[in-house]
């Protein structure tokens, strides 16, 4: 259920102006508006946001855990892993 405190362009008491960050985003060099742009494209991403503000997983390690964590670390100590590139390539059908 939404936080029925929640108003929009309200952020800690104050009032944000959507004029404001327009002004801001105006300011922002032509070289760095794809940066922006992807900001503030994950503001608005619900699954980006959910996860965000999930609780953290707070479950102690069971001994299952531990020991795949010790293979995982004794797979990448004797190079036994594969890049991403082969893992693509594999998936993908690439090459």
């Amino acid at each position: 259920m939404p936080d029925s405190s929640y108003q929009p362009g309200r952020v800690g008491g104050s009032v944000i102006a959507r004029d404001e960050l327009r002004a801001l985003v105006d300011a922002i060099p032509d070289d760095r508006l794809p940066a922006a742009r992807e900001a503030l494209e994950q503001l608005t991403d619900p699954v980006l946001l959910a996860f965000l503000n999930a609780p953290e997983d707070d479950e102690p390690l069971t001994d299952e855990d531990l020991a795949a964590i010790a293979e995982a670390k004794a797979d990448v100590a004797r190079g036994d892993v594969v890049s991403l590139e082969e893992v693509e390539r594999q998936l993908l059908g690439r090459g």
